[in-house]
């Protein structure tokens, strides 16, 4: 006897709770709209028209990545509407860092089950980073795929595209020996380490997310999910003001991995470690863990986000332009193997 017809809600897949998510992001969305955007939400692939007046010989730059496990912290503390302002940062920052103008960003999101609340909550985050940045959420992909993700979690990455003049990319080909090197602040741990983080303080050391940590300020849950910082409306002035040399993005690897990627052959960057005051976060991850410092800053941006290469008198001129305390030269660039070399006590 034939048993009940089968459908694809009853499959897990529910069609209704999609097309009411799509009705629920239709403003987050629409709040990020940028000259150059064409047309509405809703269709098959977002459209965008270059402002090729703007520029001689315009070039895209595109950049992907995922907020890693610190979707974990979100699931734990059921908190969803900052882990989107990661999914940006972490591309749109590696974007500006060769100077481009961030356009437009899309997201990839996959879920156990549709909920479309939490949905709603999750692409606010990415909307409010998408402003952020000053580009247009585009698009995106939302999908229910029951069985392969637990109830209440879900995967999240980002696409960003942007635009800069082919003669104005920055490439760290002109970097020398006497540049210095400017360290932009973090806002904390941004979206790297969490795996080492959570073992250290959740596992070893058994704190609780909820606990209150006075050298923080917060509780700990609250620290950790602090969304990564958007750099751009910070740095792409600068990069239209002053000679630039080198950028790079303090991503997985820390500063030990991430500068090395814009130093020419015969350059080496030299970091005075006692340069820049390290977050209590990562004073308290490497108590918690026992972890080695020579770990922290192969794992950790240890505090500094983004670095600014460029000669003694632009690196001047530079610190000087900001509002407030100036940013710290965090050290400078040597004759010797392209490496990064970690320096205390100076």
């Amino acid at each position: 006897m034939a048993g009940d017809e089968l459908t694809y809600a009853g499959a897990g897949v529910d069609i209704e709770a999609a097309n009411r998510a799509v009705k629920l992001l239709a403003e987050h969305i629409r709040s990020t709209r940028r000259p150059g955007v064409v047309g509405d939400i809703g269709g098959f692939g977002g459209l965008f028209r270059l402002p090729l007046g703007q520029y001689r010989e315009p070039v895209l730059v595109a950049g992907t990545d995922g907020v890693g496990t610190k979707l974990r912290l979100a699931f734990a503390l059921d908190i969803h509407d900052t882990i989107g302002i990661d999914a940006v940062a972490m591309c749109v920052n590696d974007i500006l860092v060769q100077g481009a103008e961030p356009l437009f960003f899309l997201d990839y999101l996959a879920v156990g089950k549709l909920v479309p609340e939490q949905v709603a909550a999750i692409v606010s985050g990415v909307a409010a980073g998408c402003r952020e940045a000053g580009c247009a959420l585009l698009g995106g992909e939302t999908a229910e795929m029951p069985g392969f993700y637990p109830p209440g979690e879900y995967d999240l990455a980002g696409f960003a595209v942007g635009v800069v003049e082919a003669a104005k990319i920055i490439d760290g080909s002109t970097i020398v020996p006497g540049d210095q090197i400017i360290g932009l602040p973090s806002s904390g741990l941004h979206s790297n380490g969490y795996s080492l983080a959570r073992k250290a303080l959740l596992e070893e050391a058994g704190f609780s997310l909820d606990r209150y940590f006075p050298e923080l300020g917060r509780t700990l849950g609250e620290e950790l999910l602090t969304p990564t910082k958007i750099y751009v409306k910070e740095v792409l002035p600068l990069l239209r003001r002053f000679p630039v040399k080198g950028l790079a993005h303090i991503t997985g690897g820390g500063l030990v991995e991430n500068i090395p990627r814009i130093l020419p052959p015969g350059c080496r960057a030299r970091i005075r470690c006692s340069s820049w005051q390290v977050p209590p976060i990562f004073q308290l991850i490497r108590r918690a863990g026992r972890i080695s410092a020579a770990e922290m800053h192969r794992v950790f941006n240890m505090g500094i986000g983004l670095v600014i290469i460029a000669d003694p008198a632009a690196a001047e001129e530079i610190r000087a332009s900001f509002s407030g305390s100036p940013p710290p030269v965090i050290g400078e660039i040597v004759a010797g193997e392209r490496a990064v070399e970690l320096v205390e006590g100076e």
